[in-house]
């Protein structure tokens, strides 16, 4: 089938609490996706995010972020009043997120919350345990712990803890247990509340035909739960300090390469116990998401290790990766596999084997395909069925922005190929669009802020800086029923409806 989404962080939709959430305004996008003759919203990872507000830094491989627990429907439950939501700060601007604002004030709400939520229980007789043990898998339990933890050391890394709990020994782990309980489980009580939104979301979208695309990291953050709790699945050496770190190669784009700094996996230990966590992490996201975008698939075949103590990533050297025995593994257990490979930049012979035999698609992003002087394998004419095609992703700039910089010889020839010389930054977006959702590709993914014809103000991530990423919103009424009509004609003319 030919289908068609949209690219919109849940982050970025309206809210009147600062940030986008499961509110009544996500239900309202899901009839605008069908309205506009859409199969697909995809999203960006849902995990708990930390200093730099990256959603691929997240705290845990295994919990949802709080942020986007919807206040309104926690007043519905009796745990809130709409009082004490409007009177916390959360920033006054409705087109950007403030996340210091928002770090400062939800917690102290959502506390509030749990305070009347957990006498729940009790007049049920019940235990709050019992609840997180039949709701939560044991990692988003693990990750309860370790956000208590946090805490209680005033948010640094797990690096910087006292040494018997840094290194999980036994009596401080039961220590700290007793000691945190009340912590423990009210971030308990956030993930129990994350998931149950959530599920009634995704209920709600695939009741009316649309499917979540959701997103994994490949990597894990170093300040996580998942690298503190289980330091055998990494290269760490005696003192549980990385040995090497994830990253990219100096290119055309940056003469030193990209520092990650997230920890590398220890291949031979996953291999040695048949990928026990990593089946574990996909049965995680296959609760949450209909299909999955896997990040950095180049990672898979091989990946790029950087010693621990350099400060660039020109040093870094190539290694083997887990290859097609992790995409066997998984298939054996989950049977066919709903995944999307993230197979973009410079890849080798071998990573295409890897991605021809595990018989996923792969992607196609249309702001890559027009660099004068040679033919890129982005321009449409050369798309197989089995991809996924993008105007631009949540790295690019938006379409409009990208056009706008654009340097004379490239522009020259981007409208010469869309035989559209007259093209202006207001319509560029939608020529784009068009390019994409008439190609052969079997899903055209398009990022809102292109439906929308907004220029670089509209963009979401620059990778490679901190700050200033991760903050744009939609405004309410943005979306307007006129887009929405034009979105849905040009996908039936393209057979995507």
């Amino acid at each position: 089938m030919r289908e068609c989404g949209i690219l919109l962080p849940i982050a970025s939709l309206p809210s009147d609490y600062g940030i986008g959430t499961f509110s009544k305004e996500a239900y309202e996008f899901v009839d605008q996706l069908k309205a506009a003759g859409q199969s697909y919203w995809q999203i960006l990872p849902l995990g708990p995010t930390g200093y730099g507000d990256s959603p691929y830094q997240a705290f845990s491989a295994f919990a949802g972020n709080p942020y986007f627990i919807d206040l309104e429907q926690l007043t519905e439950q009796g745990l809130l009043t709409l009082k004490e939501c409007r009177e916390a700060d959360f920033g006054d601007r409705e087109d950007c997120i403030d996340y210091e604002k928002i770090y400062n004030s939800r917690f102290d709400v959502l506390k509030k919350a749990f305070l009347r939520w957990k006498e729940q229980p009790k007049a049920r007789g019940q235990k709050m345990e019992e609840i997180f043990g039949q709701e939560l898998a044991e990692e988003t339990r693990e990750y309860c712990f370790y956000a208590a933890l946090k805490r209680h050391f005033k948010d640094v890394s797990w690096e910087k803890w006292d040494e018997d709990i840094r290194l999980r020994k036994e009596e401080a782990v039961e220590r700290y247990r007793d000691l945190l309980k009340e912590d423990i489980n009210f971030y308990g009580f956030l993930q129990v509340m994350f998931q149950r939104q959530w599920k009634k979301l995704k209920d709600y979208a695939n009741s009316r035909g649309i499917r979540f695309i959701g997103d994994i990291p490949i990597y894990v953050a170093l300040d996580s739960a998942d690298a503190w709790s289980r330091p055998e699945l990494f290269q760490f050496d005696k003192n549980r300090q990385p040995r090497a770190v994830a990253g990219c190669p100096p290119d055309a784009f940056s003469d030193t390469g990209q520092l990650w700094g997230n920890p590398l996996y220890n291949w031979g230990y996953h291999k040695k116990t048949g990928f026990a966590w990593w089946l574990e992490r996909m049965r995680y996201c296959f609760r949450l998401y209909d299909v999955v975008r896997v990040d950095h698939f180049r990672g898979f075949d091989e990946y790029y290790a950087i010693p621990a103590k350099d400060t660039t990533a020109v040093n870094g050297t190539w290694k083997k990766g887990p290859g097609l025995a992790l995409f066997r593994k998984m298939k054996e257990t989950f049977g066919e596999l709903n995944i999307i490979a993230e197979d973009l930049g410079f890849l080798t012979p071998s990573v295409h084997k890897l991605l021809k035999n595990t018989g996923f698609p792969g992607m196609k992003v249309l702001q890559f395909a027009f660099s004068v002087g040679e033919r890129s394998n982005y321009l449409p004419y050369f798309y197989e069925h089995n991809c996924v095609v993008y105007t631009g992703t949540h790295d690019n700039d938006t379409t409009r922005g990208w056009f706008e910089s654009m340097d004379t010889d490239e522009k020259e020839f981007t409208q010469k190929y869309m035989d559209n010389p007259q093209t202006s930054p207001e319509e560029v977006s939608w020529d784009f669009i068009r390019l994409a959702v008439s190609s052969v590709a079997d899903l055209a993914v398009i990022p809102l802020q292109d439906y929308l014809c907004i220029g670089k103000e509209g963009r979401i991530n620059t990778p490679s800086t901190l700050g200033g990423n991760w903050t744009w919103r939609l405004r309410k009424g943005q979306f307007t029923e006129e887009i929405i009509e034009r979105c849905r004609e040009l996908n039936w003319t393209y057979g995507r409806c």
